[in-house]
C-alpha cells in the first residue's frame, strides 16, 4: 500500500509491514458508543515486541474493563472497503459486529451496532488529520487520527445479559499507532451536548521527538458544520492547564478566541496500553464523564455546553 494513501486515509490498516517482523510496534483503533446513560467502547488492535505478534480486543462501559487476546492468525484486515476482524469481530466505518465470549473473565458480549451520516474535521494535503505536518513525520512515537468526530449509531450490545439499546444516538472513532503512548497526557472527547448538536476532542501530551521532548496539544470543537481548532502547528497556544486529582481546566487561544474545557472526574476503569510495543503499562479511562466547553471570541461567548458520557483519560508522570 502506498505510504501517502495511507497518511491520508489513516483508518486503514498502517502496519502490515511490520507484521512479520520483531519490531516494537502497536495500533489500535477506537469505537466509542453511547446513549444518555450508558455506553460501550471498543478497542481492537495488535502489538508486536520481541516475543512476537497479537491481536487483542479491550473493552469498556460504565463500570467495567476488559482486555481479551486473541492469536495474531485471529488479526484479518482489508483497505478497499476498510474493515478489521479479530476472531468473530469486524469493525469498520459503517458498522461492528462482536461476538466474544471470554469464560475467565465472566464475559459473554454480542450484538451489531450501525454507523451513519459522518462529521470529521477538515483536511487536506497539508493537514491529513488532526496531527497536520507531524502526520508526515515517520519516527512518531505515537501517531493519532480522528476517523469519525461524531456519527449516528443504531443497533445493541448484549452483556452478560444485559442490553444496552441505540436509536439515533452518537458514536465516535479514532486510532492510535506507533510504538508507545506517551509517558503524560490528557485526552478527552465528547458529542453528547445538552442544548447543541456539537462534538469534541482535545489532547495534550509530552511528546518525544528525537533528542527533545515538546508538549504537544490538538484540540477541535465542531459546531453544526463549523470548525474551530487548536494545535500546536497552527499557533495556537495553551494558555491554561490545571490538572488535579479530581477536576481539570485548560484554556486555549488562537486569535481572538479563547477555548476553555474543565471538568470533575474519577479516576476511571484500567486499560492497557503500549511501551515499546509491549502493552504493559497501566491508564485509566472514563467514558462518562461530564465536561463542559466554552468558546469565546473576545469577551463574546459564542459557545458554552455540557456534554455527558465523555471520553477521558489522564496520566501523570
Amino acid at each position: 500500500m502506498n505510504k501517502l494513501l495511507l497518511i491520508k486515509n489513516a483508518e486503514l490498516f498502517q502496519g502490515e509491514k511490520d507484521l512479520n517482523k520483531k519490531k516494537n510496534y502497536f495500533e489500535g483503533w477506537y469505537f466509542k458508543n453511547i446513549n444518555n446513560q450508558r455506553g460501550i467502547s471498543f478497542i481492537p488492535g495488535i502489538n508486536i515486541d520481541d516475543t512476537g505478534a497479537k491481536a487483542f480486543i479491550q473493552i469498556i462501559t460504565n463500570n467495567n474493563s476488559y482486555f481479551i487476546d486473541y492469536n495474531i492468525k485471529d488479526f484479518k484486515f482489508n483497505y478497499n472497503p476498510f474493515y478489521i476482524r479479530i476472531g468473530d469481530n469486524i469493525f469498520s466505518k459503517e458498522n461492528i459486529n462482536i461476538n466474544i465470549e471470554d469464560a475467565s473473565q465472566k464475559l459473554k458480549i454480542y450484538g451489531n451496532i450501525k454507523y451513519s451520516d459522518s462529521k470529521n474535521i477538515n483536511t487536506n494535503i497539508f493537514l491529513p488529520n488532526i496531527m497536520g505536518p507531524f502526520s508526515y513525520i515517520p519516527f512518531m512515537e505515537c501517531n493519532h487520527a480522528i476517523i469519525s468526530m461524531e456519527n449516528t449509531i443504531n443497533g445493541y450490545i448484549n452483556i452478560n445479559d444485559e442490553i444496552i439499546h441505540f436509536n439515533n444516538n452518537k458514536g465516535y472513532i479514532e486510532k492510535d499507532w506507533g510504538c508507545s503512548f506517551p509517558k503524560s497526557y490528557i485526552w478527552g472527547q465528547g458529542n453528547n451536548f445538552k442544548k447543541t448538536n456539537s462534538s469534541f476532542m482535545f489532547s495534550i501530551a509530552d511528546i518525544p521527538l528525537k533528542l527533545f521532548t515538546f508538549k504537544g496539544f490538538i484540540c477541535v470543537l465542531l459546531i453544526g458544520n463549523k470548525e474551530f481548532k487548536f494545535t500546536t502547528y497552527n499557533n495556537a497556544k495553551l494558555v491554561e492547564c490545571q490538572i488535579k486529582e479530581d477536576s481539570f481546566n485548560i484554556t486555549f487561544e488562537k486569535n481572538l478566541y479563547l477555548l476553555n474545557i474543565k471538568s470533575e472526574y474519577d479516576k476511571g476503569l484500567k486499560l492497557a496500553a503500549p511501551v515499546k510495543g509491549k502493552m504493559t503499562k497501566d491508564i485509566f479511562e472514563s467514558i462518562s464523564t461530564s465536561i463542559t466547553v466554552t468558546l469565546k471570541k473576545g469577551e463574546e461567548i459564542i459557545f458554552s455546553d455540557t456534554s455527558n458520557m465523555c471520553g477521558l483519560e489522564i496520566v501523570q508522570k
